[in-house]
């Protein structure tokens, strides 16, 4: 089965969106520098109509979110965070004291 580009998953689910939201859940395995570590988290996107209304990560609901185009920037626990959804990729930052970078994939659209 072809892999559709994750930004093509997300236009798919929002424009089948009626009265119920949709959601995608992504897995992104993340390597931290410079502890040389790598960590899966789990972010779950959720629209109403066409607009998307809820990021999770973790389990964790941000504060606040924003979206660029194909990009969604927020921040948990002093990790200012990017998912872009056009080249499926997370980058994050701890204010300069460390970084992440990392490949998503999708997990289950529903």
């Amino acid at each position: 089965r072809m892999k559709r580009p994750l930004a093509a998953l997300v236009l798919a689910c929002a424009s089948q969106a009626q009265a119920a939201p949709q959601t995608l859940t992504l897995t992104c395995a993340v390597a931290y520098m410079p502890a040389r570590s790598t960590w899966v988290r789990e972010v779950e996107l959720a629209w109403d109509g066409n607009t998307l209304t809820r990021v999770r990560i973790d389990g964790l609901t941000p504060h606040s979110f924003s979206v660029d185009a194909d990009r969604i920037a927020t921040a948990i626990d002093n990790e200012r965070i990017q998912i872009d959804l056009t080249l499926a990729q997370w980058t994050s930052d701890f204010r300069g004291l460390a970084s992440g970078q990392g490949r998503c994939d999708t997990v289950a659209p529903s």
